[in-house]
């Protein structure tokens, strides 16, 4: 009986030694999942932020051998490019120009259109800059390239899953009803491309002032008690009909 007593008083200390063990390894593993499941925002716009940087914008105006000027659809391209460029752009605009090609003298003809087009556009000429280059490929067709730097919004990339959809030993999400990765990447990813400004991201714009002259009228009238709605006496002679007056 003794000797089972002082068997079983041996054991206790070791027992407890390996309780406190697993209890701390426990707490060490809880405490490293929580710090990564915390890691991870909650919110889409924190996990794919939009980034407001510099991209460039560009036109390739492709020219023939025997023709030293632009087509009218290559002329409306290029004016369209002037004034987004004064709209938007942060820097100059670079022309390469094709050198030692079969449409090297036709496209030395049509940079010089194009440099003034942009001189009526608006556009200085100390904002644009000619390079000459050659094609790496001699099997394509040799072009002018016209592009500037302008600000633009991304985010992203999507479609990435770190981690599985569904129940998994991998997988904290699932258990903590947390948002996959790949949630919301798409809807700020199409925000970006089709935001006008892509700084309204980052500040609001400055109020436009009103039309005085407008307003002056129509607090007069509101002083006179009349009413200040709009008559448009051509109006009604584009009706067919009197039906419903």
């Amino acid at each position: 009986m003794t000797t089972k007593s002082s068997s079983a008083r041996r054991r206790l200390p070791l027992a407890a030694a390996l309780a406190a063990t697993a209890a701390l390894l426990g707490a060490c593993n809880h405490g490293r999942d929580a710090a990564t499941i915390a890691s991870i925002p909650d919110d889409y716009r924190l996990r794919h932020p939009i980034a407001v940087q510099e991209a460039p914008d560009s036109l390739v105006v492709f020219v023939g051998q025997g023709r030293g000027g632009l087509t009218a659809e290559q002329r409306a391209d290029v004016m369209g490019l002037a004034q987004s460029w004064g709209r938007q752009g942060t820097g100059g605009i670079s022309a390469d120009v094709p050198t030692g090609t079969p449409n090297a003298r036709a496209a030395s003809d049509s940079i010089r259109e194009i440099q003034s087009l942009f001189a009526a556009a608006g556009v200085p000429p100390h904002a644009v800059t000619v390079r000459n280059y050659q094609p790496k490929d001699p099997r394509q067709m040799a072009a002018i390239r016209l592009s500037y730097p302008k600000l633009s919004a991304t985010a992203g990339p999507c479609g990435i899953w770190p981690d599985d959809l569904g129940p998994s030993i991998k997988n904290n999400n699932w258990f903590d009803n947390k948002p996959d990765w790949n949630y919301g990447c798409a809807y700020q990813r199409n925000m970006a491309a089709m935001v006008d400004n892509p700084a309204d991201f980052v500040q609001p714009r400055a109020e436009t002032p009103s039309y005085t002259t407008r307003r002056t009228a129509l607090f007069d009238k509101y002083r006179k008690g009349t009413s200040t709605a709009i008559v448009y006496p051509e109006a009604d002679k584009a009706k067919l009909s009197d039906t419903g007056k």
